[in-house]
């Protein structure tokens, strides 16, 4: 993930030597230099996370801690510059939506931030100033995905751990089919309502306000279902019985620190609209969409948080012993004793092979003897002939076993369809569809410039909150 962020960066980069290039006549020269310094950290820092991210340092222990801090804190610092000058590039055209809304009575100030002499060639320019704000996202992702993973690192280092086989669970498709279609209808719908989106918004006030209508919708529905499938995936963990795992764990604790910190920015923006919709004296239409959506967002992530932290504390099952040592005898119509591989090496993928061994598998059951009579042959096979019984008991951990799959396979499906559910709903304010700020609601309410201030500080953690989640919910599935 962090190697796909920081190539997208890297092209950033470009694009603003492309640009300072076309413009060098009138930008200072530190314009040009900043994009090359960046990527070559860039490429060094993605080079040393894929060398180290894993490692827990136990020598020079206080120099590491300075050195490692100080990246996280270098991270967060260029964060912050790609938030804000993302965010000035939004307000410039949330300013102009406002004046297609109608809404004369805010103070609004055009600034379109461009160097004050001509470009050299213009059609470059104008793909490399446009190309900039849409890839700032994942610059903006990047540095916050490697500060904490830098962070992960800090707090391992001198950490005592005891050395145990950790297993790697890869990704699999199989089993996670129903929850990857829904997904992705989800994902391709979403994307069509962006780019309509897009294109609508600010053309006129009907477009404006029927763009708005059509994204409230489509968010109010996909935000049910995320709600109907994370209640389901916490009754099924109501009804295992299952210990939790409450080992340290800096990186899992972590993930749960950012999963409700994170969620913190769309609760204060949710709230801030249903108070802005109960307190305006007038009401457009759209803006009752609003109300709905912001209440699903809060309830959402509620779930959704209780989800996923209980799924990464969860410890994995284990096999039991008694079952792994079991063997299965089946008695053919010819009395002749077939042994079926024992649980533990059909576990393993191995087939067992035969060795001369016929255990009993049931008191007072069908049982192979070596030293049996032929009265004892035939009351054998006249216990075959009348099939054979099985109580339920006897076979009452398959049972256990066909519904803890089960129960296994709608959480894996449930895990996967939140996946690219939060993946769909990063890609909206990432790429400047941002009701907060085009509905003008909350800020005839609130003021534009005290509204203007809390989305530009909430909307990013929102965003952040998107991808991080999805990042879990991808270890939730290879974990369950």
């Amino acid at each position: 993930g962090i190697t796909l962020f920081a190539v997208i960066t890297l092209i950033l980069d470009s694009f603003k030597i492309g640009y300072y290039i076309d413009f060098s006549n009138c930008l200072s020269p530190t314009e040009g230099i900043f994009p090359v310094t960046h990527a070559v950290h860039t490429i060094l820092q993605v080079y040393f996370l894929w060398c180290h991210a894993k490692d827990i340092i136990q020598s020079f222990k206080t120099l590491e801690r300075f050195g490692v801090i100080h990246s996280v804190f270098t991270n967060l610092l260029l964060w912050t510059n790609g938030v804000l000058t993302e965010s000035k590039h939004q307000l410039n055209e949330h300013k102009e939506r406002l004046i297609t809304l109608g809404f004369g009575n805010i103070t609004i100030v055009l600034d379109d931030h461009a160097p004050q002499c001509n470009c050299t060639t213009t059609t470059l320019c104008s793909i490399f100033s446009q190309g900039i704000y849409y890839l700032y996202p994942f610059n903006i992702e990047y540095h916050i995905l490697a500060s904490t993973m830098l962070y992960v690192l800090w707090k391992n280092i001198g950490r005592k751990v005891e050395h145990h086989q950790q297993h790697k669970t890869p990704f699999k498709f199989h089993g996670i089919t129903v929850g990857m279609i829904f997904g992705l209808i989800v994902l391709t719908s979403t994307i069509a309502i962006v780019v309509v989106y897009l294109i609508q918004i600010g053309r006129s006030k009907i477009k404006s306000e029927l763009a708005l209508t059509m994204f409230y919708l489509h968010a109010i529905f996909v935000l049910a279902l995320m709600c109907t499938a994370g209640i389901i995936a916490l009754l099924i963990y109501r009804l295992e019985d299952r210990s939790l795992d409450n080992s340290k764990n800096p990186a899992r604790k972590l993930d749960a620190e950012l999963l409700v910190g994170t969620a913190a920015g769309s609760w204060l923006l949710s709230w801030g609209s249903i108070l802005a919709i109960i307190c305006a004296q007038a009401h457009p239409k759209y803006t009752w969409y609003n109300l709905p959506y912001s209440v699903l967002v809060i309830i959402e992530k509620y779930i959704q948080n209780l989800f996923i932290i209980e799924s990464i504390h969860r410890e994995q099952e284990k096999v039991n012993d008694d079952i792994k040592t079991l063997r299965i005898v089946t008695v053919s119509r010819g009395s002749t004793l077939s042994l079926t591989p024992s649980y533990k090496e059909i576990y393993n993928g191995r087939a067992a092979r035969d060795s001369g061994e016929v255990p009993c598998l049931f008191q007072g059951s069908i049982c192979g003897r070596e030293n049996g009579g032929g009265g004892a042959a035939k009351e054998e096979t006249s216990q075959e002939n009348s099939s054979v019984m099985h109580s339920a008991s006897d076979f009452s951990f398959y049972s256990r076993n066909s519904v803890t799959n089960s129960k296994r396979r709608v959480l894996k499906n449930i895990a996967a369809f939140l996946f690219l559910c939060n993946l769909s709903l990063w890609i909206p304010p990432a790429f400047g569809c941002r009701p907060e700020y085009d509905n003008g609601l909350e800020e005839i309410v609130f003021g534009f410039e005290p509204w203007i201030i809390v989305v530009n500080l909430a909307m990013p953690f929102s965003i952040f909150y998107r991808m991080h989640s999805a990042a879990s919910l991808f270890e939730v599935n290879c974990k369950t």
